[in-house]
């Protein structure tokens, strides 16, 4: 039997999985997700905001001691927006990484929607076999994965987040009218520069997708076999969105099936998704539980 660990350091999120090929497939040991919200401020400040450097080395010591129940094969340690922008990014990778005992590879956009689409084709076989669009809304970034008959044909990473729009643009509690209108065009200029495959199975991958769908399922506790590859309606999206751009944070922290610590950012990524099937006319979104962590889980076991 043979262990990995593949962590992901994202600009909300850090996530640790460890999985075992014991029986012939990977199978997760673990799978944790913490909040470090690296790319507090970032946008403005062009730096990791030292309370957000030192929550997430908080996450990567708890991390360390849960690989350290483990003997592991391999370890992959990836940083994606937050840290590719940040100018003290060193602040944070070289701390993290003593404890940690690996590098972490700071990736490009591309690269991030390469594991991400590693991930979707390995799980979602037939569903690739036609025209397929991956969004994979993170907190600083967003990565657009154009896929055909089992293949990766091409793609796009825009600056648009969960984190970063809604720091930018929903600024009140509850957000008003105003600020609704002025998120949903700043995201449309950014999806006005691609070009978006029109019918496309629309897949949603990453921590605000599978929000939505715990959301909308009103899960008490978080379960992966109910979220990855659940289909959900155009007009379940629409209203997810609605609610949370006319919610407080308080009554958000309070919804069912929301992680509290997302209470504040969740608006602006779940807005993409709105968005992004209006454009293209898509009537069903299916999710995906298993993202960049995925990806890299299944590079090491090969």
């Amino acid at each position: 039997m043979a262990k990995y660990a593949s962590i992901d350091i994202g600009s909300n999120t850090l996530l640790l999985l460890i999985t075992d090929n014991a029986s012939g497939k990977l199978t997760p040991i673990v799978d944790e997700c913490d909040f470090g919200r690296l790319g507090q401020g970032l946008a403005h400040s062009k730096n990791l905001h030292p309370d957000a450097i030192e929550r997430s080395l908080d996450v990567v010591r708890r991390y360390r001691r849960l690989m350290d129940a483990h003997e592991l094969a391999g370890v992959a340690c990836v940083g994606t927006q937050a840290l590719r922008e940040a100018e003290n990014r060193d602040a944070f990778i070289a701390p993290a990484e003593e404890i940690l005992g690996c590098p972490i590879e700071i990736i490009a956009g591309e690269r991030e929607a390469e594991l991400v689409a590693t991930a979707v084709i390995t799980d979602f076989p037939k569903l690739c076999q036609g025209e397929l669009l991956c969004v994979d809304v993170g907190g600083a970034s967003t990565e657009f994965i154009r896929i055909r008959a089992g293949e990766r044909v091409s793609v796009v990473s825009l600056p648009i987040g969960a984190v970063r729009l809604s720091e930018a643009f929903l600024t009140s509690d509850p957000p008003t009218e105003a600020e609704a209108k002025n998120l949903y065009e700043a995201i449309s200029a950014q999806l006005a520069t691609l070009e978006l495959p029109a019918e496309a199975q629309l897949v949603g991958s990453a921590g605000t997708a599978t929000s939505i769908a715990s959301i909308a399922l009103a899960l008490e506790q978080y379960d992966p076999e109910r979220i990855h590859g659940h289909e959900m309606g155009r007009r379940e999206v629409e209203t997810v969105a609605a609610n949370l751009l006319t919610s407080t944070v308080a009554d958000k922290r309070q919804l069912t099936g929301l992680a509290p610590k997302r209470a504040d950012v969740i608006a602006g990524g779940v807005a993409i998704y709105d968005q992004v099937m209006q454009v293209l006319n898509a009537t069903t979104l299916v999710i995906s539980d298993r993202g960049v962590r995925w990806g890299l889980a299944y590079e090491l076991a090969r």
